[in-house]
This record gives C-alpha cells, structure tokens and sequence, in this order.
C-alpha cells in the first residue's frame, strides 16, 4: 500500500478569513489530470483554487497563496521625490516580467506605487509560506548578511583608511581589506539583525578579543598574482570564463555598425579603423580575419548610449560606452586590439568618441588601462542588472508563480520543475526591499544609479525572447558557434577554449537528456499535451499575465507538442540552475577585488593638455583609484558580492533532491539517477579540462580555475562557503 506522507499548517482562528483548515501538501502518485483518480480529483482542483487566492487584500505572513504584481514597490515616493521610481510591467515604455503580489497598502504621494517595509523589517517581506527560506539558509543568509548590514552605519567605514577621506590612496590600501578588517559600528539596525542569530553563527565574524570586525578574505583573482589583473590576456580571457562570459560576440561586419539614431549619438559607424587593429592580429587582413572567425566583440554602445547624459548628470559619475574588439591568437587566447569609448550629444558639446589601442608601458599604458577599466564598469553594470538581475532572477519568478497556481503537486511537470524554484522568490523579494529598490545597494554601487532598474525593463521589452534564452540558442545567436547535428547539443563552437560554453553545452545536453526522458513517462504523443488542461492554463498563463507584456511576440511556444514542452522545460532548469550560477557563483573570485571589476567610474579620460592629465603622468596609479569606485562604494559592494557568492550549508545542487522520496515511480527514480551520474561524470571532464595545458583559457594569468558550472553533484556532506564552484537547483541567492 502507498504511503501518504502529510504536512499541515494550521491557520488561526483570529485572523482567518474563511475558517479553520488545514493544507495538505500530499506525496501522491503522479497523475496527469485525466488520469486522476475520482477520489482524488476534487480536492486537486480545490487546492490549486486556495493556493490562487483572489486578487485582494494584504498577505498575512501565513498565507499559501500566489499572485501577480508589477515592479511598484521599488520606490518610495512619500519619502521623498528623490525616491521616486517608475513602475516596472503593465506599460509599453516599462515592461517587465511579474513578481509575486503582497498587497500592500498604496503610496499617498503616487497610488499606481505600493508602500514598503522599513529596512529593519525587511526580513517581514511576504512571501507564500511555502516559498520561505528555511531555518539554516535563513540562518546563513543573518549571519554573512551582518557584513551588508554594517556598511549603513558610514561614519567610522569613511574614515577607516589613512590620509584622504573615502579614498583610496595605494593599491595596498585595497590589499587591508583583506588583512586588517574593518571594526562593525553600533548601530539599531545591527543590533536588530544579530537578534535574529544565534550566538554561535556570530562567531566567525568577532574577533577573539571580541573586538567585531569585518574581514574578507582574498578573492581568487589576486590570491596567485596580485598583478595579473591588469594583463591584457586575462581581461580578455574574462569574457570567456569570468563572471559575465554570455556577453561576447562574433564580429561579423567591419567597422561595427550602431542602430541608434546618429542626430542625437554620433554616425552608426564605429570610429575603430582597420590601421587601428592590424598592428595587433599578426599581420592578417581584416577581411581574412572576419572570414576566419578570428574578431570578436564586447559591444556595449547601444544598451548604454540612451541613458548616458542622464547617469552622467548624477553625482560623481562618469560613464562611456564602450565597444573592444578582440583578436582569437593560434593558441585559443584571445587578445584586445582596439577598445572605443563613446558619449552622445548634448546641450555643452557634441557627440564623443574616442579609440584606444593596447600599451604597456608611459603614459599610453596608463591610458590603455583606464580604457579597460571603463569596459570593465560597462560590463559590470551589465552583468548584475541584465546578465544576471534580468536574466534569471526577474524572468523566473513569473514561471514559479504559474507553477504553484496552475499544476497541481501531483503533476508531472510540477514535480519536475519544483526543485528549481526553492527560494526563489524570497531572495526576489529581500532583493526588491534592500538591493534594487530605490536608494538600496545597487544603486549605491553599480553605475546606473537610480536608473538601473529603468534600464533593465528597456532591455527586457528590446532583448529578451523565452526562445533564445537556452544555451545552444544564445550561443547561435551571439555567432560564436554554428549548428551541427553531430554534436549532442546541435552546435559547434567557433572558439573551441571557450570554458562557460564548453562545460555548459555538456549540462545543457544532461539536463535535456534528463527532461527528454521523463516526459516519456507521461507524455506518449502530441495529443497527450494538447489535451492537458492543467499544462495549457499553466503556459497561457506564464505567457499573458507572468510575462504579459511579452504576450504578442510571435516567438512564443504554442505548447501543442512533447518537444515544445521539452524545450520550455529544459530552458527553464538550465537558466534556474546552471546559468544563474555562472553569473553569480564568480562575483566575489573575481569581482571581489575591485579594481579587477569596478562598477562605477568617477572621472573621465583626461585630455593631453590639461590638469588631470598631467596628474596621469605624475601617479597612474593614484588616478586610476580616483577614477573607480571609492573606499564606501567598494566595501559595500564586496560584502555584498561576498554573502551572494556563497552557497548555503544546506545547498541543494543539480541532481540532487531534498527528499528521496519526492516520486513513488521506479523508472523516474531509475532515470533521475542516470542524470547525476552524467553530472558526475561531467565533474570528471571538467576536473581533466583543467589540467590541459592547452587549454589555457582554463586558468589563465592569475590562475583561476574555471569551475563554475562544476556541478558537485557529489557534494553530499552540506559543505557550503565560497567555494567557486556548484550549480544549486534553483535561483536561490
């Protein structure tokens, strides 16, 4: 006889509003609804009704219900109208995918907006009860978050370093944070986070003494070669397997072009000449090079031109955009040959631009090195709004709501997919209350400002399609690779040392083994999806209301097949789980020394003749840390990229689950286990690939492996920490 196994939760007389009940969240047999039993059809239509809710009323922290709502609760305009943000979803100018509904009452200053927390109740955000950390995640996420907490207190932070106030003056100042520590201040909003610890996951963060300090420790990108950084092949090798490698792309005309309207940002064509990047690609023709799939590009100009004299009217920022293009050597590596910066018109000057080529030594190598810098700003900002914000946080939110609403726990699609959603949608909402929201830490420290989140809905509504979002699909799309039959993916690769791709394009064909073979438990033909009720409101759903503003495009799956839904499904895991951790699981080994990966810069190129660029020539050094962030900026951002960075000690990695019994089906079980093995054996392959000398994008100067998209599957003993390696589940940090 089956075994039921039963959770209850039991709401509280006082505040209900229909009566006592109980939720069962039942361990049944899968069933598609049509081949639900009688006995057992009423009580799934019945619970998937309370789990919709209907549409009102504030969420009480015990509710189990899920609902849709815009991006209105990121400002906070009876502040301040310094606070003020735009709606996010439900326009044509702003469109963006749902997050989960709280109900919260409406702002007086603007109604269309909804009021928020106080920053010390952050932790009181409503999420349904079921999508709520757990009790050691919970705890984890306190103990390292007591890091981000303390940076709100700035008096002591600002003044932590030697002889100028909030500056840096010597890249030694920057090596102190990873040695000397910073004393905690007292503070309300610390004291009310440590209350929430126990005693002993403070710890780790005092002293012996019981003096409290913030400590960090040396990110990897230093840890060999505090110098390797500034080399022209490891800047490159970034854009392959650092912590935003799905950005480059084949350069397939030249000069690259623009779709800007050239009145208001300059000529569409780029200003970088053929003289310009000869010198630096071994004497070959520019035509042959095309033609040999020897260019890329890192190509920044047309996201951030729009936004450029908006963000550059803000304090203390000064942005391009930027363009590098990039030469593939005989040896796998690439090199950058050219790198253009580039501002739009206004009211003081014309359009700008200006075009930089490699340099090593004098005043061309420091200038040379600021223009990497301020690639590296661009592609920072890019990767924690869009690469990873937009891309896998925002976009899979709407697809957990409609799973939770539209598939029962007993179908097949919903037990499949439901590891890949855990916490999800409560880091989506501490990250609404404290990091996205208006004046939060994003804004304090990616360049953007308090356009970040603006910027990413036009992204969404120009650049995101469902279709496109799998690996295979990117890759093609960006021209780095070109479809193959013979490959298990579909597709070749153009750069064959191209680590995030290579070891993705293995998950990827695990993971669509995986869901291939699954379906073929319950889905024996086209009819079969066709006629699933449960699978059709769920994907018309996801489609006209969780991504509603995207409802028209022609690109969407209509789901009348087993490969529609075999593709739908096999996206939605790799972007939950292996693409989100390619994007996140990097910030600190790379990005946790700043000026490796410096998110905002302060100054602009000096002019030969003037002021700043005579203090260029008299310290390098010392302009290049007046130009990228300051000693506040950093430190906040570090701890914040420190606790992102870190997996949970209770992590639930790709082919794994929480519990062993999550499906009474032998062939499943039996399938499921051939899915870890894969991964395992995709372990071994990456374990090999990193000893290849060969291979030498793999480490590159400042030896880091590329790890990634390590699985570790055979992680089983709860080890958590910043590990740099590991693909949980879900988006769950």
């Amino acid at each position: 006889m089956q075994t039921i196994h039963m959770s209850m939760y039991f709401v509280p007389k006082i505040v209900s509003m229909l009566r006592k009940f109980c939720i069962l969240n039942l361990n049944l047999q899968t069933y598609l609804p049509s081949e639900t039993p009688p006995a057992l059809l009423k009580m799934r239509n019945e619970e998937l009704e309370n789990l919709r809710g209907n549409g009102t009323g504030k969420r009480k922290e015990w509710d189990r219900v899920y609902d849709y709502d815009f991006y209105n609760d990121l400002g906070n305009p009876d502040k301040d109208e310094e606070y003020s943000r735009p709606v996010l979803g439900g326009s044509e100018e702003f469109p963006y995918p749902r997050r989960g509904r709280t109900g919260r009452a409406a702002n007086k200053t603007d109604p269309t907006t909804e009021s928020r927390l106080s920053l010390v109740s952050s932790l009181d955000i409503f999420v349904p009860r079921d999508e709520r950390f757990g009790h050691l995640k919970m705890a984890d996420f306190l103990a390292y978050g007591l890091k981000s907490v303390a940076q709100f207190s700035l008096p002591e932070l600002k003044s932590r370093f030697d002889s100028t106030r909030n500056e840096f003056d010597s890249f030694d100042d920057i090596m102190e944070l990873y040695s000397d520590g910073i004393k905690l201040p007292d503070n309300p909003l610390l004291a009310a986070a440590k209350s929430l610890i126990p005693l002993e996951l403070i710890k780790e963060l005092v002293r012996t003494d019981g003096e409290k300090l913030i400590s960090f420790p040396k990110p990897q990108i230093i840890a060999a070669d505090q110098l390797a950084w500034r080399k022209d092949e490891e800047f490159a090798r970034e854009m392959l397997s650092g912590v935003n490698p799905v950005c480059i792309q084949r350069l397939q005309k030249f000069p690259p072009r623009s779709e800007l309207d050239p009145e208001i940002y300059g000529p569409q064509m780029s200003s970088i000449t053929a003289s310009d990047i000869e010198k630096s690609i071994d004497g070959i023709e520019i035509e042959l090079a095309l033609e040999g799939n020897k260019l890329f590009i890192l190509d920044h100009h047309d996201v951030f031109m729009p936004y450029l004299n908006r963000i550059n009217a803000l304090d203390s920022t000064k942005i391009y955009a930027t363009r590098t293009i990039l030469f593939l050597k005989e040896d796998g590596t690439m090199k950058p040959v050219a790198i253009e910066l580039s501002l739009p018109s206004s009211q003081k000057g014309s359009w700008f631009r200006k075009v930089l080529t490699p340099a090593e030594e004098g005043v061309q190598g420091a200038l040379w090195q600021l223009a990497k810098a301020y690639v590296a700003v661009n592609d920072s900002g890019y990767h924690q709004l869009i690469s990873h914000w937009l891309k896998t946080h925002a976009v899979i939110e709407p697809f957990v709501i409609a799973t939770n609403r539209q598939l029962s726990a007993m179908h097949p699609v919903y037990k499949l997919l439901h590891p890949h959603f855990r916490d999800t949608m409560h880091i989506n909402a501490l990250a609404r209350q404290i990091l996205i929201n208006a004046g939060g830490v994003l804004e304090r420290t990616v360049f953007p400002g308090k356009y970040a989140m603006e910027m990413s809905a036009v992204i969404y509504k120009n650049h995101w399609r469902f279709d496109q979002e799998g690996l295979p699909a990117d890759l093609l799309k960006r021209g780095v690779a070109v479809e193959n039959e013979e490959e298990p993916s579909g597709v070749r690769l153009l750069i064959e040392d191209y680590p995030f791709a290579v070891d993705g394009l293995e998950i990827w064909s695990a993971i669509e083994t995986w869901v291939k073979e699954y379906l073929s438990f319950y889905y024996r033909n086209d009819e079969a999806v066709k006629s699933d009720t449960e699978l059709q409101a769920w994907w018309y759903e996801i489609k006209n209301v969780g991504h509603g503003d995207k409802k028209n495009e022609a690109w969407w799956y209509k789901m009348e097949s087993v490969e529609e839904l075999r593709k739908s499904l096999t996206t939605i895991i790799w972007v939950a789980s292996a693409l989100h951790a390619a994007l996140n699981f990097g910030q600190y080994p790379y990005a946790g020394y700043m000026p490796n990966r410096p998110t905002v810069s302060r100054r602009f190129i000096p002019e030969e003749g003037s002021q700043e660029f005579s203090e260029l020539v008299d310290n390098p050094d010392l302009f290049f840390l007046r130009t990228v962030p300051n000693q506040f900026q950093t430190t906040l951002g570090i701890a914040l990229i420190e606790i992102l960075s870190r997996h949970p000690t209770d992590e639930v990695y790709l082919g794994q689950r929480a519990a062993s019994d999550w499906t009474d089906d032998g062939h499943v079980l039996e399938a499921f286990e051939r899915f870890g093995s894969r991964l395992k054996e995709i372990e071994k392959n990456i374990t090999e690939r990193n000893k290849d000398e060969r291979l030498k994008n793999r480490g590159g100067p400042a030896q880091v492996e590329y790890t990634l998209l390590y699985p570790d599957t055979s992680n089983v003993n709860g080890k958590g920490g910043l590990t740099g390696k590991g693909i949980p589940n879900s988006v769950s940090i």
